[in-house]
């Protein structure tokens, strides 16, 4: 028997013509009763949890912080950089995924090359703004096409899978409608994100800017989090591995 791709199925809805990594991968969807439920489950590993959250959002927030009582541009980028090496070490010790931190990192690092490029410290939110309108672009034209950024969660969560067909995952219907659905939200948040931060910029308001970059940061991005929890919980989109995207 074949499928829509004309792919041989086995007798458990496997598909025989495919490597190893997408057959393993397609059992492991047949664990999930809906999309909503995996998607909960991959986004949870990929997020990082409150810890992430935090150690994300601490370098900003003392960046912003600093400048607003010493507008020294070099001092409050390095007590953020020193910050990041402190969290950096913490979770080196205590032998945990340093990724989070790596992130942070290299926030700080493209920021302080703005910054101290121009002298002007209201640019060390520049490439944060750049970041948005980049996503923003991206999740439109993903959404627009019917390639959902969120898709690629899925297919990231099975490496073995997404190393043998990185598309694999578009075979599902229900995935790729799911997807979308999230992605709209985060679509939401980072044009609220640069309809505020853009005239802040522009107005050279520093010590606004740092305020907004957090608000607008992690509080923000839970909101939107629960909006696609909420997606997540009340959807019962079935998984159909025979209808295609």
């Amino acid at each position: 028997m074949a499928d829509a791709d004309g792919n041989a199925v086995g007798p458990g809805g496997e598909r025989t013509g495919e490597g190893d990594g997408v057959v393993r991968s397609e059992a492991d969807l047949r664990r999930y009763d809906t999309v909503e439920e995996l998607l909960r489950d991959k986004l949870s590993e990929a997020l990082g949890g409150w810890r992430g959250a935090v150690e994300s959002a601490v370098p900003t927030l003392a960046f912003a912080l600093v400048w607003a009582r010493t507008e020294n541009l070099r001092t409050s980028l390095v007590v953020a950089g020193v910050l990041v090496a402190v969290l950096l070490l913490v979770r080196l010790a205590q032998r945990q995924d340093p990724r989070f931190i790596a992130y942070a990192a290299a926030g700080v690092g493209i920021s302080a090359f703005f910054a101290l490029r121009s002298g002007r410290a209201e640019d060390a939110f520049l490439p944060g703004m750049l970041q948005n309108a980049a996503l923003l672009v991206l999740l439109l034209v993903t959404n627009l096409t019917r390639w959902p950024l969120f898709g690629f969660v899925v297919g990231v969560a099975e490496p073995e899978a997404f190393a043998e067909n990185p598309t694999w995952w578009r075979r599902h219907a229900g995935i790729v409608t799911v997807a979308a659905r999230l992605a709209w939200v985060l679509i939401a948040l980072n044009v609220v994100r640069l309809s505020i931060m853009v005239p802040l910029y522009l107005a050279e308001q520093v010590a606004a800017l740092g305020v907004a970059k957090v608000v607008l940061g992690w509080p923000a991005y839970l909101l939107a989090i629960t909006a696609m929890g909420a997606i997540l919980l009340r959807g019962r989109t079935p998984i159909d591995p025979s209808r295609v995207a």
